[in-house]
């Protein structure tokens, strides 16, 4: 990844505007990303971040990819989305905000939720009472597929969602409803974006709640076996990270003045068999020796508060947002597995 990758792909779109924006969760995995996306595109960006599940080197990855005129249009201020008070100047002179700052993982939800209702629920909604105090023109932020919860039917419908299987879940689906409200009621023009199984470079391989990608691809690395939870066709929507980033942009500069969420994923699936044996081989024509053993995934139990199946249908992002898969889901996995080699071989995981 590099900031041109990015240039090439959203220059078209911004077509030599340049605009200031704020991204929330700046340090993050997708947050870095698209700090890195519009600075290296000519814009303007203010990003915040306490540090939580960010990391101080995402930041300095982007800073060493950028030119120096670029990276002086980025202003980082250190602060938690859970502190209103600490955040309101943060938004001064603000058109667009990338609202990405929530905690993610559903099993951690199943143990914490107050802590998660605290940052994904009241830390929303401290963004969403400044915005009423503000010029920002539009806020783009990050749901989830999450919010279908047991409603089984696929490919996943906007209008179709269940009952949440967890408290992350839930903290999505409020999230959609008081945006709805604020938008109803106050004029604050947002819109949602359900994410589906968001991977790529820079996301955390490390700790008992990582993505199933990144800590798949470092346990490979290390020489250890992969955990399937489950029989392995459990299947996913894998949607690579520059994906993400585009949906964010054409959802700030679209026209739609009222709330409305859509789904951001591929429309496609591929098991967890699949994927393990895809990452293998990715490792392998990277010149990693592999044994069989280390080939060979371990079954265990099946994860409380997950779904079996999730595909993301993408015809509403395609026919009102003009959304194209900009790199499709082989072709990340490569540059995501390449990243990560690349990191292991220098010393720097």
């Amino acid at each position: 990844m590099s900031s041109s990758f990015y240039k090439a792909i959203l220059d078209p779109i911004f077509n030599g505007k340049s605009l200031k924006w704020l991204v929330t969760g700046a340090s993050g995995f997708i947050g870095s990303h698209l700090v890195e996306a519009l600075l290296s595109s000519g814009q303007s960006v203010v990003g915040i971040d306490n540090f939580s599940s960010g990391s101080k080197e995402n930041l300095k990855e982007i800073k060493s990819s950028l030119s120096e005129l670029d990276w002086k249009n980025f202003t980082f201020y250190e602060a938690d989305i859970r502190n209103k008070d600490s955040l309101r100047s943060c938004f001064s002179g603000i058109e667009y905000c990338l609202h990405q700052a929530a905690l993610g993982s559903v099993p951690r939800s199943m143990k914490e939720p107050s802590l998660f209702h605290d940052n994904n629920v009241t830390g929303f909604l401290n963004i969403l009472e400044i915005l009423r105090d503000s010029s920002v023109k539009k806020l783009v932020y990050a749901s989830s597929s999450s919010v279908y919860g047991d409603n089984t039917e696929l490919p996943k419908i906007e209008n179709k969602i269940g009952n949440p299987l967890s408290p992350y879940a839930l903290s999505k689906q409020l999230n959609e409803q008081y945006a709805n409200l604020w938008s109803n009621q106050y004029g604050i023009n947002s819109i949602g974006l359900r994410y589906f199984n968001v991977f790529g470079p820079r996301q955390n391989p490390e700790g008992a709640y990582a993505a199933v990608i990144p800590k798949w691809i470092n346990q490979v690395i290390s020489g250890n076996p992969c955990l399937i939870h489950g029989d392995g066709t459990t299947s996913r929507d894998f949607c690579f990270v520059a994906n993400v980033v585009v949906a964010n942009i054409l959802a700030a500069l679209n026209k739609v003045e009222s709330h409305s969420t859509f789904n951001v994923g591929e429309g496609n699936t591929t098991s967890l068999l699949t994927l393990h044996n895809l990452i293998i081989e990715l490792l392998k024509s990277e010149g990693l020796k592999i044994s069989l053993e280390q080939s060979t995934p371990i079954l265990g139990e099946a994860r409380e508060g997950d779904v079996k199946h999730s595909q993301a249908s993408i015809e509403k992002i395609v026919k009102d947002l003009d959304f194209k898969v900009a790199v499709p889901f082989k072709d990340g996995l490569s540059l995501t597995t390449k990243w990560f080699y690349r990191k292991h071989t220098n010393g720097t995981f």
